[in-house]
């Protein structure tokens, strides 16, 4: 990444000209994979000195060569920002995944009346399924800033939620009890037209609304991948819920092995049939927002711990949260007790981000979140939905 600050002239305090100093400093940063640690480290390496203009003796100017070779050489620590807080990295959180996206191979085997088998051993039942509007809706390019989009009606990528309903416990004596509560569900799912699909606690995978419909399981939510920006994921992604109750700040998940299973074959399935890239497929925790007060966070299910390794997908926790930087959205405080660690990461990195851009168009951050908020609002015109005065609330079964 280039450095900026550093004129062709002696960088003060360290007395050796910039020539001689920037690829050293570059080839430092690159060996930085996150970057957060990359801009921390560059911001102290190139301060390390006296201010411009003034004079510094020779032992002076030893100390701030002994500093910045340290700087060069010493593991990157965490700092933190004075006039913007922000969250520190969790402990034990890598960055984020750079292996190659392989999408799977998978293909409809048999189909009947009321199921169908797929290759990887899926198997769907089809007996609830209902119709919804059909599926068209718009692309917007994160780097251009025209607000038109681009027309598709192929689904873009997979919302993972929890379907937030009663639930008996999963023992053998209930066995009656928690298939009736099962059947109820996707019943009301399929009266609501809620999601896509729907993985009951011993891992059937109920197909509810057709994919090539819209279902109504995301209502304001952001999504970006590395081109694209994605508004209001009931049109453009595929909902699929877990028979599953989520609880502020677990750790763990609570789906079943026979969830966890189903889970990933039939996001393998997904994946190959549409060709939907890992970085696409997020939480519900992870897009949903209020447009009426410009915070993340209206809903919180699966906030941080969605099992990614177990459905074969990197983890995407680790990843920016798409509405901070890219619209300024904010979050309430008593936000990050019902996200757990795992998230505070993509929650970090979007601030740091956010900060980076409002500093390259010259600008404050509060004066840049403004810009940003302009920007939103366009593309929900260009959406038909001109000033989001309402919040909508999504379609939870409960």
């Amino acid at each position: 990444m280039p450095i900026q600050g550093l004129e062709d002239e002696m960088i003060p305090g360290l007395r050796l000209p910039s020539a001689i100093l920037l690829p050293v400093l570059e080839w430092r940063a690159r060996r930085i994979a996150d970057p957060v640690e990359r801009l921390r480290f560059l911001r102290r390496a190139t301060s390390a000195g006296a201010r411009p203009g003034r004079r510094k003796s020779a032992r002076g100017r030893s100390l701030a060569l002994i500093l910045f070779v340290v700087l060069l050489l010493a593991p990157v620590l965490p700092n933190s920002d004075a006039n913007v807080p922000t969250i520190g990295r969790a402990a034990g959180i890598p960055p984020a995944a750079s292996a190659p996206d392989r999408l799977p191979d998978v293909w409809l085997v048999e189909k009947t009346g009321t199921q169908e088998l797929y290759s990887n051993g899926l198997r769907i039942e089809t007996g609830f399924t209902v119709a919804g509007l059909p599926r068209a809706y718009r692309v917007f390019d994160r780097q251009r800033r025209e607000e038109t989009g681009e027309e598709r009606s192929t689904p873009a990528g997979i919302v993972f939620h929890t379907t937030e309903s009663h639930l008996a416990p999963f023992q053998a004596e209930q066995n009656r009890q928690l298939k009736q509560i099962g059947e109820a569900l996707v019943e009301y799912v399929r009266r609501n037209r809620c999601y896509h699909y729907v993985i009951d606690r011993f891992g059937r995978v109920w197909r509810v609304v057709r994919e090539t419909d819209v279902a109504d399981h995301a209502g304001y939510s952001v999504w970006a991948d590395s081109q694209w920006l994605y508004v209001n994921l009931n049109h453009s992604f595929l909902g699929v819920s877990f028979e599953a109750q989520t609880r502020a700040g677990q750790a763990d998940s609570e789906a079943t092995p026979a969830q966890l299973l189903a889970a990933r074959l039939l996001t393998g399935m997904l994946r190959g049939k549409y060709r939907i890239p890992a970085a696409d497929c997020v939480t519900h925790a992870q897009v949903s927002v209020n447009p009426r007060n410009l915070r993340i966070g209206y809903h919180t299910d699966w906030a941080g711990n969605f099992p990614y390794a177990g459905l074969g997908l990197a983890d995407n926790y680790d990843r920016p949260v798409a509405a901070l930087w890219a619209f300024g959205f904010t979050y309430d405080p008593a936000y990050l007790h019902s996200t757990g660690s795992r998230l505070w990461q993509g929650l970090s990195r979007a601030e740091e981000q956010l900060r980076q851009e409002a500093t390259a168009h010259g600008v404050g951050v509060a004066l840049y979140r403004k810009t940003l908020h302009g920007r939103y609002q366009a593309i929900l015109k260009t959406l038909g939905q001109p000033g989001a005065s309402e919040e909508k609330d999504d379609h939870e079964a409960q």
